[in-house]
């Protein structure tokens, strides 16, 4: 057996691939469940009624999906050029930050203006820390997945650091949590009795102007150009130091965003348990949705509602909704083996 480069890859092998992983997930996520000792059916049922049975149900999904569409696109837009960027949890954080320092009494502004500052804050923070992972890129040619990696680390513990000294709440009951967004940076909720917010219009907003650069302006041939091959973009005469510091903005600014939208929108103050994870998934969001900001709102929801229906499964099912991590993984490899067979043909024999 042998993988041989396909000339043309059919287009409804790409539009069939995720639904495929997905299904590829199901199925391998039923022998975990047969193995917990349940019935796949009635676990499933339940996952599907816990995420979407209910207007309740349906919010709740939507609110998940929040932040893994503003990281999915930070991971999908760095992808497009090839910078591997692994550390929108820290990004996250830095937003997270920054809304914090900004809007809990530094200006006191009406909402209209109070709430677009927070975000320009959030998403400048998360720029900034990756400036330094673009220069190591660029000027000594050190792998960005490792740096954007370890930098998460570094910003939870300085973040905890914050949370246990000088940013900690005198009024939180020991604690360990940042003052309050102040009531004009308080994103609105936009569905009654729900914690929905304002942050799904703005995500929303962001995939769409996302899929214009990249698919309208220079600035996006450029960043395509890069990721397809980066000789020919030289070539060419276009800067991929220039094209790699651009994404990087992009993509750091987005997943700072994730932290403004939790922290004004969800919790209403920082804490080190701001996000679960939503850095990392947001990698799976992107290549879920094949690294296309539109397929990144789709991908988001799905992922979000299997978190949701998990956590419902859990309480109605004796299964633990670790099977959601389980389910996100095999959709991820499935994903992978996908992209290669729709880039090689198998090839028997001699």
């Amino acid at each position: 057996m042998r993988l041989k480069t396909r000339r043309n890859t059919p287009v409804w092998l790409i539009a069939v691939l995720p639904i495929l992983s997905i299904l590829v997930a199901f199925i391998f996520g039923a022998f975990f469940i047969i193995w917990a000792g349940e019935s796949p059916i009635t676990a499933y049922i339940a996952l599907i009624n816990g995420a979407l049975g209910s207007s309740f149900a349906i919010t709740e999904s939507l609110t998940r999906a929040i932040p893994l569409i503003f990281t999915g696109l930070a991971a999908a837009v760095a992808f497009r050029a090839k910078f591997w960027n692994i550390g929108a949890e820290g990004q996250l954080y830095c937003g997270a930050m920054a809304a914090t320092l900004v809007g809990t009494g530094m200006i006191d502004l009406p909402s209209i203006i109070m709430i677009p500052v927070l975000f320009i804050a959030g998403a400048l923070a998360g720029c900034l820390i990756l400036l330094l992972p673009v220069f190591l890129k660029t000027h000594m040619k050190v792998d960005e997945v490792v740096t954007t990696l370890l930098l998460n680390f570094i910003i939870l513990l300085f973040v905890n650091m914050l949370l246990e000294g000088p940013w900690k709440d005198p009024m939180a009951m020991g604690w360990p949590q940042a003052a309050r967004i102040i009531d004009n940076g308080v994103l609105p909720t936009i569905v009654a009795k729900s914690r929905l917010h304002f942050g799904i219009i703005i995500a929303l907003v962001m995939s769409i102007i996302m899929w214009a650069i990249l698919r309208f302006t220079v600035w996006g041939y450029e960043i395509r150009a890069v990721g397809y091959n980066q000789q020919a973009s030289t070539f060419y005469g276009i800067s991929i130091n220039k094209s790699v510091l651009m994404v990087a903005l992009f993509s750091g600014g987005l997943a700072g965003m994730a932290g403004v939208s939790e922290v004004t929108g969800l919790k209403g103050y920082l804490t080190l348990t701001l996000s679960p994870g939503f850095g990392y998934t947001g990698i799976a969001v992107a290549m879920l949705a094949q690294l296309h900001p539109i397929g990144v709102i789709v991908s988001a929801i799905f992922l979000a509602s299997i978190y949701v229906g998990a956590d419902a499964m859990s309480r109605t099912v004796d299964i633990p909704n670790y099977i959601a991590d389980i389910l996100v993984a095999i959709s991820l490899l499935s994903v992978l083996v996908g992209s290669m067979l729709a880039r090689f043909r198998i090839v028997w024999g001699k």
